[in-house]
C-alpha cells in the first residue's frame, strides 16, 4: 500500500472505454487507457524505517494505451427466420414491350424430304368436256326460228351445257363431236339447224310422211373459248314438229371433246 499525508488509500485505476463507431468508417477500434506513475503516492514503510521523501507532484498524467478487443455482434438467423409461406397467386400480365428490330437472315436450311402427292387440281384445268341431254315432250314450232330446249340431262360434265337456254358453252378450246337424234311426226315436216354461235353448220331434215321415223345428224366442230352450240327449229310453209311420248325418249343431243387445242 501507499500513503499520502498520513492517510491510507488504494492505487487508483482509471478505466476509460472509448468506442469509435461510425457507419462510414471501416473497422473501428477501441482503446483502454490506464493512468500510471501517480506522483502523489509514496511507499508505505514500517516504524523502523524512515519515510521516504515523497516525490514531487506533477500536473502531467501519463497513460498507457492498450487496444481493447473488438466486440462484433452476431445475429443468429435461424432464430429469426420464420416458416416458409404459401405460393402466391399469378399476377396480372405486364405491358408488352416494344417490338424489337428484325434480325439478320439466317443460313439456308437443309433440303427436306420429298412430300406426298397432292390432291387433283381444279376441274376446269382438266381437259375434258362432254354432255348428253334429252327432251321428253313433243314440240311444235310456233315461230319462224325457235330454240329447242331440253329437260333431261344424262351427262353434263362441269355444267358446260346450260339447261335453261339449251346451249353448250365451250370452256375447253379444241375439236368437238356433236350428234342430234329426233323422231319425226306423221304427215309433218321436220327441219332443224345445228348452230355454232349464230351460224348454221348442219341441217337435219325429214319430209312429211304417213310414217314417223328416226332421224340423226352428226358433225365435228373446232371451237374456241366461249363459242356456243345449240339447236333451233326452222318453220316454213308447212307445220314443223318433233314427236315424243311420256315413256320413251326420242329427242337427244350429244357432244364431247375429241382433242383439246394446244396452248
Amino acid at each position: 500500500m501507499y500513503t499520502t499525508e498520513g492517510a491510507v488509500m488504494y492505487f487508483p485505476v482509471l478505466f476509460v472505454l472509448t468506442c469509435l463507431v461510425s457507419a462510414d468508417a471501416a473497422a473501428p477500434r477501441t482503446y483502454l487507457l490506464q493512468e500510471v506513475g501517480n506522483p502523489s503516492c509514496v511507499r508505505c514503510c514500517g516504524p523502523s524505517e524512515e519515510p521516504a521523501e515523497p516525490p514531487k507532484k506533477s500536473k502531467v498524467k501519463e497513460y498507457a494505451v492498450y487496444p481493447m478487443p473488438r466486440v462484433q455482434p452476431r445475429i443468429e438467423m435461424s432464430i429469426l427466420k420464420g416458416e416458409k409461406g404459401e405460393i402466391g397467386g399469378k399476377g396480372p400480365p405486364g405491358i408488352s414491350g416494344k417490338e424489337g428490330q428484325r434480325g439478320h437472315q439466317g443460313q439456308p436450311g437443309m433440303k427436306g424430304q420429298k412430300g406426298q402427292t397432292g390432291p387433283p387440281g381444279n376441274s376446269c384445268k382438266i381437259q375434258y368436256a362432254a354432255f348428253s341431254v334429252a327432251r321428253r315432250k313433243s314440240l311444235h314450232s310456233t315461230e319462224y326460228f325457235q330454240t329447242v330446249v331440253f329437260d333431261t340431262a344424262f351427262v353434263n360434265l362441269y355444267e358446260h351445257f346450260n339447261m335453261f337456254s339449251g346451249t353448250f358453252v365451250c370452256y375447253v378450246p379444241g375439236i368437238y363431236y356433236f350428234n342430234l337424234n329426233v323422231h319425226t311426226w306423221n304427215l309433218k315436216e321436220t327441219y332443224l339447224h345445228i348452230m355454232k354461235n349464230n351460224e348454221e353448220t348442219a341441217i337435219l331434215y325429214a319430209q312429211p310422211s304417213d310414217r314417223s321415223i328416226m332421224q340423226s345428224q352428226s358433225l365435228m366442230l373446232q371451237l374456241r373459248d366461249k363459242d356456243e352450240v345449240w339447236v333451233r327449229m326452222f318453220k316454213r310453209e308447212r307445220e314443223n314438229a318433233l314427236y315424243n311420248d311420256d315413256t320413251d325418249v326420242y329427242i337427244i343431243f350429244n357432244g364431247y371433246l375429241v382433242k383439246a387445242m394446244d396452248d
